[in-house]
């Protein structure tokens, strides 16, 4: 039986598993560590999946307030190479899930002046993500991850991630009223636009990474 499932399944394989190359990859750039694992699917046709990760604290100013930022990126990938001119060159599409990525925000201060108020003993909370769970990925690089051996392979691109979605929480703490809490509530609606606006440019986000591949 256990001989007969085997069989089943390599007849199933349109090609077959000596004539395919396989590859091993390790990557460090701008989506963080990562790594890939590919395989070639014809002459001039690879695949290949990944994941990567990424911490990065970075502060951030719209035209009211400095927020303390913290960038978490986790990506998995599913992406086709073509190589029209040979192993070396390729044009590289995809898709790649940004579902696990995250830009948590708060504000520096627990004193701030948002639309002309002034509050105290009150903060603000929140994150941006991306507007798209599943962003397209379109680019070039060099080096085959299913080349045979031990060879560099680079990817430049972008990863169109749609405009970026924010999500103010304001805690008012004991120090407001109930009046002054409800105002800035108020302005927190409008503060979450003006965040989506300044980082609106990251809804295309560029993709510099470099790493090595063991391939077999």
């Amino acid at each position: 039986m256990r001989l007969a499932v085997l069989a089943a399944l390599a007849a199933a394989t349109a090609i077959p598993l000596s004539a395919q190359a396989f590859g091993i990859g390790a990557r460090a750039g701008t989506t963080g560590l990562g790594g890939d694992v590919g395989w070639r699917i014809a002459p001039a046709l690879s695949a290949r999946i990944g994941y990567s990760a990424l911490n990065w604290n970075r502060d951030f100013s719209t035209d009211d307030l400095r927020y303390d930022g913290r960038l978490e990126l986790r990506n998995a990938s599913g992406l086709i190479d073509f190589h029209p001119l040979g192993p070396l060159f390729r044009v590289t599409g995809g898709v790649i899930y940004t579902g696990g990525s995250e830009y948590d925000v708060r504000t520096r201060s627990d004193q701030f002046t948002l639309r002309g108020n002034t509050y105290t003993g009150a903060s603000l909370r929140g994150t941006v993500e991306p507007g798209r769970s599943f962003a397209p990925y379109l680019g070039i690089g060099w080096g085959r991850v299913s080349g045979a051996g031990v060879n560099f392979y680079a990817d430049i691109g972008v990863m169109f991630t749609g405009s970026p979605k924010a999500r103010l929480r304001a805690s008012c703490g004991t120090a407001l009223s109930a009046a002054a809490c409800a105002q800035l509530r108020s302005d927190v609606a409008r503060e979450e636009d003006e965040l989506e606006d300044e980082l609106d440019a990251f809804k295309y986000y560029p993709v510099v990474n470099f790493g090595l591949t063991v391939g077999f």
